[in-house]
């Protein structure tokens, strides 16, 4: 008799203990760590600037860039950016070391390996490689001579590894690779107007679309 007094007297026990353990509040949980921030360089289109901000959010540095929206950081430290109806190359004593102009809207610029500069020119529809004196060593016409594309013909442009050319074609509403003799080797329709693209290391296509017909979406095929 005294056994079994003994188990109901620690099974009532334990039962409590298990109610105290569910009702008593949890630990508050350790607050997480703040994310570590991290220098970098943007562009304000709405402003015409680019800017250097640094890991804490402060502009450092800032050059006037009208209608930028291609930018780059070099390795050596200088930026690369487009200007509306140009590209510059601006060091960070904001001395300009590279300059194209042209009476074409431009929105695509990008440093090749061999120093020169790849500039897609939106109302010409041409796809240029241009020496660092700036005179133009190699022209792709994606448009007929003469012909005015528009401001919607062009915006993002990169030249690929292999030599092709990838072109978002904002007013198509589709990207394109074409080979070095102006070919179309791939397409693909982009819904919203794409305005950046990006050939990825797994070989699939990067789109980031704006908001032409209300659609601003982003895709990767």
């Amino acid at each position: 008799m005294r056994t079994i007094l003994n188990t109901l007297i620690a099974a009532a026990t334990l039962a409590a203990g298990f109610a105290h353990a569910q009702t008593e509040p949890a630990a508050p949980a350790a607050p997480a760590a703040a994310a570590k921030g991290h220098p970098f360089a943007c562009t304000d289109y709405s402003q015409g600037k680019v800017f250097l901000v640094s890991a804490e959010g402060k502009v450092e540095w800032e050059y006037p860039a009208r209608n930028c929206n291609d930018l780059w950081v070099l390795p050596n430290g200088n930026l690369l950016f487009n200007t509306g109806k140009g590209v510059k190359e601006v060091t960070r004593e904001k001395k300009v070391v590279f300059a194209y102009e042209s009476p074409s809207e431009i929105y695509a610029c990008q440093r090749l390996p061999n120093g020169n500069t790849f500039i897609g020119e939106c109302n010409a529809g041409r796809l240029l490689e241009v020496d660092p004196a700036g005179k133009i060593v190699k022209e792709v016409r994606l448009l007929p001579e003469g012909k005015d594309g528009g401001h919607t013909y062009m915006r993002n442009a990169r030249r690929l590894p292999n030599g092709n050319y990838l072109v978002g074609h904002y007013g198509q509403q589709s990207v394109k690779e074409y080979d070095p003799q102006g070919r179309v080797v791939w397409e693909v329709a982009a819904r919203g107007g794409p305005h950046s693209v990006v050939r990825l290391p797994n070989g699939n296509t990067l789109v980031a679309c704006g908001d032409l017909g209300k659609a601003g979406r982003s895709l990767s095929v």
